[in-house]
């Protein structure tokens, strides 16, 4: 099957979408795949293997590259007299943040009928919105930190230390730890310069955090190694991504038979509860005492969480073949037959 990545768009994390594109395409090699890249304004584009490099980008090389629409079935290239479709079996999302993760692909994807990899339409709301994941993970009985919604007004009935998110943004983007009343009113016009609500939790020093990614295929969750991110302090966008260089196998994390269990046990119910199918997502814990705690969920997760798996190649290529069907509507015209037949 062929295989085509999109990755770009109008988002905060434009440019870890395209190193996750690199790390994907390294991570297949071999593969025949097809490129396609939406810059930000939105436009689509198909780049040649040879110039997936990072520098590409940066330089703007993409504009010359040649421009394609979307429409019935997958991505058209526009000749002089013609259009002809890209021959690819199935899509990949590899869009992260806005445009990628919010739905707005998902539902061009639907719209269109193309087949994909990636959150649909209601999981990606679900997870994009971390007020929402909250309430996700409640239905499907997974503990997650107590929170707060705040304004730009409001101080929270937390006691410092406190940690401060956007609501909207992924990626660890706009994240602060305030541990004074000072350092929260700084936190809070960072997070609101980037999004329009927020959320604070307390920030719990000395937590294990845990990083597990899955999919289901063939109506199992097939799962990932776990990872235990070395990090010093609140894992923040620069520490996250400045080191952007996880394309191999990992050293799996040994938390313990009892954690992975409970780590399995509350990804499946949120793989579930969010209606995630045709998706290879990524739950980030925390563990406490013993206790498991969501994080966030990564629909879209970098470079797909392929340092993660053992065979990542394996793992997607089953995952195209369960994909969730897509449902065809019939229309009829019977009503207007009858409502017009005594006219």
């Amino acid at each position: 099957m062929k295989f085509g990545i999109v990755f770009g768009a109008q988002s905060y994390e434009h440019e870890v979408s395209i190193i996750s594109a690199i790390a994907v395409k390294n991570a297949l090699k071999g593969w025949d795949l097809e490129f396609v890249f939406c810059d930000k304004n939105r436009k689509f584009y198909r780049i040649e293997d040879k110039n997936m490099r990072a520098a590409y980008f940066k330089q703007g090389g993409y504009a010359k590259a040649k421009e394609l629409s979307i429409g019935a079935g997958g991505f058209f290239e526009s000749g002089m007299f013609s259009k002809s479709m890209l021959e690819v079996g199935t899509y990949i999302n590899l869009i992260h943040g806005c445009d990628g993760e919010d739905g707005k692909m998902a539902a061009l994807f639907e719209f269109f009928g193309i087949p994909y990899i990636g959150p649909r339409i209601e999981a990606s709301v679900l997870s994009y919105n971390k007020i929402l994941t909250k309430h996700l993970a409640a239905i499907a009985n997974v503990k997650t930190l107590p929170y707060e919604i705040v304004n730009r007004t409001s101080l929270p009935n937390f006691n410092f230390p406190i940690i401060v998110k956007p609501a909207h943004l992924g990626s660890s983007i706009g994240i602060s730890v305030a541990r004074n009343e000072s350092e929260f009113s700084y936190a809070l016009d960072q997070a609101f310069e980037l999004d329009d609500s927020a959320i604070v939790e307390p920030y719990w020093e000395n937590v294990k955090e845990f990083n597990l990614a899955g999919a289901k295929i063939d109506g199992k969750i097939v799962f990932s190694n776990i990872e235990e991110p070395k990090k010093e302090g609140y894992l923040n966008f620069d520490r996250k991504y400045l080191d952007f260089s996880r394309s191999g196998a990992i050293e799996p994390a040994r938390p313990g038979a009892l954690l992975e269990g409970k780590m399995k046990d509350a990804f499946t119910r949120l793989y579930n509860a969010g209606s995630f199918d045709g998706a290879l997502i990524r739950c980030d814990f925390f563990e406490k005492e013993g206790e498991i705690y969501l994080n966030e969920i990564n629909p879209n997760p970098g470079s797909l969480a392929n340092y993660l798996f053992d065979d990542f190649s394996e793992v997607l290529a089953a995952l195209a073949s369960s994909l969730p069907p897509m449902r065809q509507i019939p229309v009829s015209y019977e009503l207007i037959t009858k409502i017009t037949a005594n006219k």
